[in-house]
């Protein structure tokens, strides 16, 4: 792998830190993922239309809909997250802000994620 070096970067130290594969896969991943959950979702959206208040929750009580909502639901902030750190690292370039945005951007995530799911669980066990 040193070959692929120029002596420059050998005697800086500058090379893969190998953690952008799994970044670019993850991501790869949840965009794959996304496809169907999102048809799936947007033909949910249009069954909702038509529906009241407790048609609504019937519909997303039903336990297929309710599992597939945590996974879309999880999925798009997960999403989000990764591309939002891509976006943070390539133009954010003041240290102190990039780390307090990055911080900012995976807390509002799995705050954004976790109250989704709670709301779908509950909708789910009919609380």
């Amino acid at each position: 792998m040193s070959r692929l070096r120029t002596p420059l970067k050998t005697v800086r130290g500058l090379g893969s830190a190998r953690s952008g594969t799994r970044h670019f896969i993850v991501q790869r991943i949840t965009a794959v993922a996304l496809v169907p959950l999102s048809c799936w979702f947007v033909w949910l959206a249009l069954s909702l239309v038509h529906l009241d208040y407790a048609g609504a929750r019937a519909l997303i009580a039903q336990p297929l809909h309710a599992v597939l909502m945590v996974a879309f639901v999880g999925s798009v902030f997960w999403h989000a997250q990764l591309g939002l750190q891509v976006v943070i690292e390539d133009y954010v370039h003041t240290p102190g802000l990039e780390i307090a945005s990055q911080l900012a951007v995976k807390f509002l995530c799995v705050l954004g994620a976790l109250a989704s799911i709670l709301a779908v669980v509950r909708i789910a066990l009919g609380s």
